[in-house]
């Protein structure tokens, strides 16, 4: 049995965390840190919890998140980098579903993240968590960096495309509509109830911090550089992610929708969570609520050179706690499946 902790337990993210590993078979959850509920029981925070989880909150302690196997990062950018070194040297392994570890440039994280680096060094040796493409290293990774979730739903979008060389990298779009809960579990007036129900808006449309990630990631599947125009928007719903994706053919590309619906059921045929919807299908957020799932469409319109791929995650599941969950089975040699089984919600 796999020992696991959380550090910063009591976001959203976190108690999603919570949710699955309280039913997981090979991870036994031994800690859970909150310096603002230290002391107060899990379930009392989080009735959801009761009869599944019997723990209390507690102070951050490196000594004692040292011992364990291994120790989640459910906390906002920063906090992670200033933990991880020590922990690494006491032997715990990390995963960190904020962005301390995502960017290798160093200086474009300081940019986009407003800080210096607590640890650049560990920057070389982390793996970016996406199963999909780097699973045989996530396998004896030390240190994950957890995707976001905006960058998990458009980049299994795209990269069958870029892979495959059918698209111009430089021309790439990607509109994508998250839930509330994406902007985490803090008082703010601009997620109130009566400031999103029945508002759909744009935001941070001239820069998200997300783009640089996602680029990097990108450019990895094309083999060089890209350009990628991505609109992020706030939908009044609790989760879930949807994202348009836009590619303009390459001249030399002569495929039909047939072709690239191979394409895309070839490229995830052995992937457990990627689900590629037959064609003319138009997923929907409510069908993967609470699933650590991404349905995937490929459409283009009227036969012309543009190819439109529809993404759709729950951002608590795909977007974060079940993909670290999914890492943590493989990091530590566990069925990739393990504690990840339940089906969708519905309604």
């Amino acid at each position: 049995m796999i020992s696991a902790g959380i550090v910063g337990g009591t976001g959203y993210t976190g108690v999603e965390l919570l949710r699955i590993l309280a039913v997981h078979p090979g991870i036994e959850l031994r800690a859970i840190t909150s310096r603002g509920n230290a002391g107060e029981r899990v379930d009392a925070v989080y009735p959801s919890l009761r009869g599944h989880c019997d723990l209390a909150f507690s102070e951050p302690d490196e000594g004692e998140l040292g011992e364990l196997d291994l120790v989640f990062f459910a906390t906002p950018n920063g906090t992670a980098m200033q933990m991880a070194p020590a922990l690494l040297a006491r032997g715990a392994r990390v995963i960190d579903l904020a962005a301390d570890f995502r960017i290798r440039d160093v200086q474009l994280w300081s940019h986009w993240y407003g800080m210096q680096h607590a640890c650049p060094e560990l920057l070389e040796e982390a793996v970016y968590g996406l199963p999909e493409v780097h699973r045989a290293a996530l396998r004896s990774a030390r240190v994950v960096a957890n995707p976001g979730c905006y960058p998990t739903a458009v980049q299994l979008g795209f990269l069958p495309l870029l892979e495959a060389g059918l698209v111009d990298p430089s021309r790439l779009i990607a509109s994508a509509a998250s839930g509330a809960s994406g902007a985490g579990r803090g008082a703010s007036v601009a997620t109130l109830l009566c400031e999103i129900s029945e508002s759909l808006k744009a935001y941070a449309v001239d820069g998200h911090r997300h783009l640089p990630e996602i680029e990097q990631c990108l450019a990895a599947a094309a083999g060089g550089a890209v350009d990628l125009t991505f609109s992020p928007h706030l939908a009044p719903m609790t989760r879930g992610i949807h994202a348009t994706l836009f590619a303009e053919l390459t001249a030399a590309a002569g495929v039909d929708i047939e072709s690239l619906q191979r394409l895309f059921e070839a490229r995830y045929a052995d992937e457990p969570f990627v689900d590629v919807m037959p064609l003319g299908s138009h997923p929907e957020t409510r069908s993967v609520r609470g699933a650590n799932t991404c349905r995937i469409a490929v459409h283009r319109p009227q036969g012309r050179g543009r190819v439109v791929v529809l993404s759709a995650i729950d951002n608590l599941v795909k977007g974060a706690a079940g993909q670290a969950v999914q890492n943590a089975n493989l990091m530590f040699g566990l069925d990739e499946c393990a504690g990840l089984g339940a089906p969708p919600l519905a309604p």
